[in-house]
């Protein structure tokens, strides 16, 4: 019994190791910090290539410095814009509570060019265009800004690697990133990618005093289609206010059907 034991461990082990060994890549020398960056962002965004389309369910619950509670419940739906000149489209819905109902955000993601955002406002019933220089602003009270919802394509950035180093159980590229598009509210991002999937694990966020405003954790991530991981909880703390926003997602389904017609401004007054 010790020794089928002890065989099993083996080969528990074994298959770990080469899981791994499938998942490694040849990394530039760590005397070149900007190409090991680069490609480490790269990698990251090649791994969820190709799932063309999803939708989920996302609760938004918001506390504020004296620990008072909200919440909210959207829809969210995202359509992949293969080709790397342009980034990816989304289409966010608020569904509760009633006084945000029928709320909608528009997200067309660019590289270097300002992401246009739309959002659809039920009570005065018209479409509002996010002006390019307020994409640092909260997003609906919570700690997210705009320009965090849109797509974080890996060329909207320059990137250099910092370390590797342990981050709870794994162990993680910690790369710093610097916005290059304008109007950003951030100085620096600091990211923490683990390095088996290449998953984001943890970002900072410095303010444009670069003084550390937010950090994001990503936990709960779970495998669909045998390729694309999805995060279920993204939980940021604001470091200045204390406030905190907490978002949980649930019901992901992808390769839905979605089409550029979903994701066109008269979508967002038919979305509700």
């Amino acid at each position: 019994m010790i020794y089928f034991r002890s065989v099993t461990a083996a080969i528990v082990l074994s298959a770990a190791l080469i899981g791994q060994a499938a998942n490694a890549i040849d990394l530039p020398p760590e005397n070149q910090p900007e190409l090991r960056g680069l490609a480490i962002a790269q990698e990251s965004k090649k791994r969820d290539a190709g799932f063309n389309d999803s939708i989920s369910e996302m609760e938004m619950i918001l506390t504020n410095a004296n620990g008072d509670v909200s919440t909210r419940k959207m829809k969210f739906k995202t359509l992949e814009v293969p080709n790397l000149e342009d980034g990816d489209k989304s289409l966010m819905v608020f569904e509760q509570p009633r006084d945000v109902a029928g709320t909608a955000m528009l997200t067309y993601s660019h590289i270097l060019e300002a992401d246009d955002q739309w959002m659809f406002l039920p009570a005065l019933k018209r479409v509002k265009r996010i002006s390019s220089v307020n994409k640092s602003g909260p997003f609906m009270g919570s700690e997210f800004a705009f320009e965090d919802l849109s797509s974080q394509e890996y060329a909207k950035y320059s990137h250099s690697w910092v370390r590797d180093e342990p981050c709870g159980e794994l162990t993680c590229h910690v790369v710093e990133r610097k916005p290059l598009y304008e109007h950003s509210g951030y100085t620096r991002m600091i990211s923490w990618i683990d390095t088996v999937d290449f998953l984001p694990r943890k970002i900072d966020y410095y303010d444009r005093k670069d003084q550390l405003l937010k950090t994001l954790t990503f936990s709960d991530y779970r495998l669909y289609l045998n390729k694309h991981w999805r995060a279920h909880n993204l939980f940021m703390v604001n470091h200045t206010t204390k406030k905190k926003t907490n978002l949980t997602w649930a019901n992901f389904a992808f390769q839905t059907g979605l089409t550029e017609a979903d994701f066109s401004q008269n979508s967002l007054k038919r979305s509700r």
